[in-house]
């Protein structure tokens, strides 16, 4: 009887311990938990708030969580330029077009090399990770595109990134950890090896697409580089990004500063500065991907980790 109480006790006092430590880690982890996310929002929320301020209020500093004198002047300035609507337009053409060709050839060229028979996997392997390391330089680059009549070409947004070879090597270890017998299955109902990439692996193969697929939109919704070397020329190819950056381009910070301070200690105010301009860009300029993001961040983490596990 003593024996059972003493171990009564024990376990009584163990699961108490217990207890309270999991309530110290839950603290400690909710804690830290907020303080991440506090330090993560925060930028994007501070630059929203410089963004709806008005601009001869937001060099004065001060400004955190919410604007101090709310204006929607930034964006009516950033928006009544004429060629914005258009550029907006070859953004979300580019970004959709360009995604869907890119990750559907990435993975078909990841599809070829990860199996087993293709003989020359490695060969093709290795001279596409190469072109990670090497690269023919700006000039040749030009040359080439110039020489592919993809000048002043819309498709020059396309054609020369249509296969990421990073996306390919995430897409290649996610298909080799798929199971054999599935593509077996296949071939021995008479499927040939496109209608069984396009019919069963392309299927399976759907978190590591959005993965990349998000990746992809990315980086062709930022670009604007490529539009500033090939059609800079061509006021109807121009992307969003690449009128944005030519609003900021066209501010002159020095002036604009000294002209807001001067207006200030006179009493009016001015409409916009570089300050005010470059916080509305980068809304303006992130707020399509946040919209996108959720619908597929599901798929994120487990398109970037199966892949990555041997089974």
């Amino acid at each position: 009887m003593a024996n059972s109480a003493s171990v009564s006790k024990t376990s009584k006092f163990s699961s108490r311990d217990s207890t309270l430590g999991d309530k110290i880690f839950d603290i400690l982890n909710y804690t830290f938990l907020t303080c991440l996310m506090i330090v993560t929002l925060y930028p994007f929320i501070n630059t929203l708030a410089v963004s709806l301020n008005a601009a001869s209020d937001s060099i004065k500093g001060g400004i955190y969580l919410w604007p101090r004198e709310f204006s929607m002047e930034n964006y009516k300035f950033v928006f009544k330029e004429a060629t914005i609507l258009n550029a907006t337009l070859i953004s979300v053409f580019r970004t959709v077009i360009g995604t869907v060709i890119t990750v559907f050839c990435s993975a078909m060229v990841a599809y070829t090399i990860s199996r087993q028979e293709y003989v020359l996997r490695k060969f093709v392997t290795i001279a596409f990770i190469v072109t990670m390391y090497i690269n023919g330089g700006l000039i040749p680059n030009y040359l080439l595109i110039r020489d592919l009549g993809l000048i002043n070409n819309f498709w020059v947004y396309i054609w020369p990134g249509i296969i990421g070879v990073f996306n390919l090597i995430v897409i290649r270890s996610f298909i080799e950890q798929l199971p054999e017998s599935v593509i077996e299955s296949a071939r021995i109902d008479g499927a040939g090896e496109f209608r069984t990439f396009v019919n069963i692996v392309l299927p399976l193969c759907l978190p590591v697409l959005a993965t990349v697929a998000l990746f992809t939109a990315v980086s062709q919704w930022n670009s604007w580089f490529d539009v500033f070397l090939y059609n800079s020329s061509n006021v109807d190819l121009s992307t969003l990004q690449y009128e944005l950056q030519k609003i900021l381009q066209n501010s002159n910070t020095t002036n604009s500063v000294e002209s807001a301070l001067a207006n200030s200690n006179s009493g009016s105010s001015i409409t916009v500065t570089p300050l005010s301009i470059r916080a509305t860009m980068t809304i303006v300029a992130s707020v399509p991907m946040i919209i996108v993001y959720p619908f597929l961040q599901k798929y994120f983490v487990k398109g970037l980790t199966v892949g990555g596990v041997k089974g």
